[in-house]
Parts: structure tokens; sequence; C-alpha cells
């Protein structure tokens, strides 16, 4: 750590950072370490070139996942999270889940256990990455999706165990519902307080960024109680905290002729299925979507599969007191360690770590420098493949080609 670095300090909603921050990093399982590298250079070279020394980031590693577990015992160590609090911001890599067995999810418990209630992640088409759509350049939405409730809690039972006939014997006998005996059995809480909260960050941001509109996506056409209150809950705090800035869209189309007025913000609602079909079909009708955790995660997934994929989709989990910024993609075991996997996603988050703390100059330095880097045709091979003629680069030549361009964006 630089012997000048300092804390970075939130309250009530500020934050005082320091012109040489300590932030801690997690390097991630799986490609974790490789893309880390990558990332990790592009992002302190870009701090050089726009502050010119006068700004540096002190990296502070701290463990979580398998080198959590191998150095200290513990997939997600206390002093992990204590680091986390103290100083404020975090990037991380991808972090292993494994699949209808053992260990919960590490990130769903870092994102639980700091109350990091709105994951945020950003899609929007870069020029030259190829995509199955006609039109790309059309998406430009921001998912804001619900963090820390619904089945991403991880209340369920299996099917034969004992927990599991408590619940099916109350549910029968206290409630004349019947359930049957070989059913795995989950809950799904989504509650009024992280609702509003979730949808009030998205209208705060649409109305920050001038966006047209906030789109609640929901199945509460069906999970009245649930994803229904999770729509009903969005409409009232945006009247309650923001009814001067936004109007619904049946007040558009009632007294507005279908005209949105400039000043303000159209607060819309889909039902989760026809969205996957709107997004394909109409993506240039939405800027800021809100959204219970798994339709979140459904939906922002399909989406950066429009522009490139999870290899280029950065992401956010922010709280009231700190943030953790990671790539939206797995670990992918089977490139760990090969140096081949697309750092972009963890490269772009870093640039959303910067927005943050207010360095916006470095994060635009990044956006336009690897947006030049691929339109040079330099990519990494999950790219390549779908360019003709094309011959990908290694993780780590891309981040060189990244660095290196960083002087070809300023000539220009």
């Amino acid at each position: 750590m630089e012997k000048s670095a300092g804390i970075i300090i939130k309250s009530d909603g500020t934050m005082d950072v320091p012109d040489f921050p300590a932030v801690p990093f997690i390097e991630g399982d799986g490609v974790g370490p490789d893309i880390w590298r990558a990332a990790g250079r592009v992002i302190d070279r870009a701090v050089e070139v726009e502050y010119g020394g006068k700004r540096k980031i002190s990296w502070i590693e701290i463990y979580a996942g398998e080198k959590g577990y191998r150095k200290m015992g513990d997939r997600l160590p206390e002093s992990t999270l204590k680091t986390i609090r103290k100083h404020v911001i975090t990037l991380k890599g991808p972090l292993s889940t494994p699949v209808g067995k053992g260990i919960r999810s590490i990130n769903v418990a870092l994102r639980r256990e700091l109350d990091l209630y709105a994951c945020i992640r950003p899609v929007k088409y870069i020029d030259s990455v190829p995509s199955p759509m006609k039109h790309p350049e059309m998406v430009d939405m921001v998912i804001f999706r619900e963090n820390t409730e619904d089945v991403y809690m991880g209340i369920e039972w299996p099917a034969t165990s004992r927990e599991a006939e408590t619940v099916r014997s109350f549910l029968r006998d206290r409630m004349g519902v019947f359930l049957p005996a070989d059913a795995g059995i989950g809950i799904k809480p989504i509650s009024e307080k992280k609702s509003k909260m979730l949808v009030a960050k998205a209208v705060s941001y649409a109305i920050q960024n001038k966006l047209p509109s906030v789109t609640l996506v929901h199945k509460g056409n069906i999970m009245k109680f649930t994803e229904g209150a999770f729509r009903n809950w969005g409409y009232e705090v945006a009247e309650q905290d923001f009814g001067d800035q936004t109007i619904t869209e049946k007040e558009m189309l009632d007294c507005y002729g279908g005209e949105r007025p400039a000043d303000k913000v159209v607060i819309k609602d889909r039902i989760a299925d026809m969205m996957f079909q709107e997004v394909l079909l109409r993506p240039e009708q939405y800027h800021v979507v809100a959204t219970p955790n798994l339709n979140g995660d459904y939906l922002s997934d399909a989406i950066a599969a429009q522009v490139g994929g999870l290899g280029m989709a950065p992401g956010a989990n922010i709280g009231e007191t700190c943030a953790v910024f990671e790539p939206t993609h797995g670990t992918a075991p089977m490139l760990a360690g090969k140096n081949t996997a697309n750092p972009s996603s963890l490269i772009l988050s870093g640039a959303m770590m910067l927005d943050y703390i207010g360095w916006r100059e470095a994060s635009e330095l990044i956006r336009k420098t690897l947006a030049l880097t691929i339109k040079k045709k330099t990519v990494t091979w999950d790219l390549a493949c779908q360019i003709q003629g094309i011959q990908g680069v290694t993780c780590s030549a891309f981040a060189d080609a990244m660095i290196k361009n960083f002087g070809c964006l300023e000539k220009n």
C-alpha cells in the first residue's frame, strides 16, 4: 500500500475520496486471477494517464471463495466483510457456486451480509462487437435488480426432509394447502421496504441521467402478493418520492396524447415473459429496468447476449454503506489459468467503480479505449470466433493492447 493511501469515507450518502484511496480486491475463482491481472493493469494505467500521478489506487487483496478457504479456512471470512465495510468499495472477480449441492452461493451471501440490495447492470452495445441482433446499437439499458430477497434468500428444504414435512403439515392443517410428499419446498419473500428502496434508486438514476423511462418487470399476473406487490410498491414510491418528476404510462397516454413531457420520467410495467420479447423487438423503448431478483438475473443475461455476451457486461452491487463491483459472468473453470478469458466485463466493472467514486475522466477513458481496441479487431477468442478472419488474443494481450491504445486515444 502507498504510504499516503487513505480510506474512503461515506456518510449520509456523500463520499470523501482521497487522491490515493486504499481499495480491496478479490481475485475470484476459475478465470478470476487471469482477468484480475489484466483488469488491474488497465485500471491503474487509465488512472495514471488521466491524472498524471496525482491520483492512484492502492490495492489491498482480501479473500473469498476457494482462495479464502485455502488461506483462511473460510469461503467468506468475517475479516473480508469487515474490510469491505471499512473501505466502502471493492472490486471482485467471479466466485464459484456448486449446482444442486454443497455450499450456498458466496456471491449471494456477500450481498446479503453487506445488504447490497441493488444489483446494477448497464448493458450497452459497443461498436464492432459481434452480435446476433440486426440492430444491437439500439440496446442501451440499465437493469436494477433487487439483490437480497426473492428465491435468492435460499429458504428451501429437500423434498424428504423433516423440515419440508413440517412445512407441508402446517400448510395442510392450518392453511388448507396440499403439497406432494415428494416436493422440495422454497419460500419467495418480497418486502415493501426493499422493493421501494430498489425502485427509488432506479428512478433516481433515471432522473439524474435524464433517461426517459423506468420499467417495472414482474410476474404479478400469477404471483400477485410478491411480484404483483413489487409492481404496486414501485408505482407508490415513484409517486410519493418523485411525484413532480414522474408520470405513469397511463397518464402519458390519457393526458399527453402519448407524448412524454421533456421533464418527466415515465413509469411503466411489463409482465416478465412479455419483457423478454420486448427487449428483442423494441429495445429502444426501455432505458432503466427495475425488477425482483430472479427476473433480473434472467433478463440481464438475456440482454447481455444481444450486445456480445456476458464477457462484455459489467455489474455492481450497491447498498447504503458500501459497494462491490464484479463481472456478471461465472468462473469458467475450463478456462482457468489458460489466459484466454475475456477481461472486458471486469474492466468495465472497474470503470463503474471509478464512476462511483467520482473519477469519471478515468472511467470514460477506459470505455472509449476498450471500444477503440475492439474496433481495431483486437479481441479475445470468445469474440474472435464470431468474426470471420480474426485471430483472438490472450487475456493479457488484450490488456496490453488497451494500455497501448490509451496513447492512441490521446492523439485522436
